[in-house]
């Protein structure tokens, strides 16, 4: 180890500051379409949590609100900073805010959104792997569990692994077992080429 520098039990009590210094990618205007809102949301977490965490909750707030802009948002934006001027609306953690933005613009719609989105969705050329990912996105917050969730997996899958996970003598149960048998036999099948 070298002089000043501390050991990763002594980093983890002291925390990082490694956040501020990290070059972060520039966030997106967010326009208030419901399908866009829990990667705004997440987006501004992860910002928040690396290059803000130590600023106050009202200037965490009134950063996420200047990336809020355009069509009905804007009206939105503009009653939500007026109560909070006005003392009308406080948010003891950014996280209640971002809670509230995500429910005013995602809500039921932002379900039905994901439910069709994952309903539309195929491997097609992909890898398994990418597939996977794509669909746990897709499956977040669609309103989807269990077996619904298994079938629409199997629906979107490529049909020659779909026949080949069928046909298995272990049926799988959950759709983590699914994922990862899929994704061993997309990784067999393309290395046996």
């Amino acid at each position: 180890m070298l002089a000043g520098e501390t050991g990763s039990a002594e980093r983890g009590a002291m925390g990082s500051n490694m956040g501020t210094h990290m070059e972060v990618a520039k966030l997106v205007i967010f326009n208030g379409e419901a399908r866009r809102v829990g990667g705004f949301v997440t987006t501004c977490r992860l910002y928040l949590r690396m290059k803000m965490r130590e600023v106050i909750v009202e200037e965490q707030v009134q950063w996420v609100l200047s990336y809020v802009q355009g069509g009905s948002v804007d009206v939105w934006k503009e009653n939500m900073v007026e109560e909070l001027e006005t003392g009308e609306m406080e948010y003891e953690t950014v996280e209640e805010f971002l809670t509230s933005l995500k429910r005013e613009f995602g809500g039921e719609e932002e379900k039905s959104v994901k439910a069709a989105e994952l309903r539309k969705l195929e491997q097609g050329g992909r890898m398994m792997e990418e597939f996977v990912q794509e669909f746990k996105r897709a499956a977040r917050g669609s309103g989807y569990e269990k077996r619904p969730l298994i079938e629409e997996f199997k629906r979107g899958m490529n049909g020659g692994i779909r026949r080949k996970l069928m046909e298995a003598e272990n049926q799988l149960a959950s759709i983590e077992q699914w994922y990862k048998r899929a994704m061993a036999l997309n990784r067999n099948w393309r290395e046996s080429r």
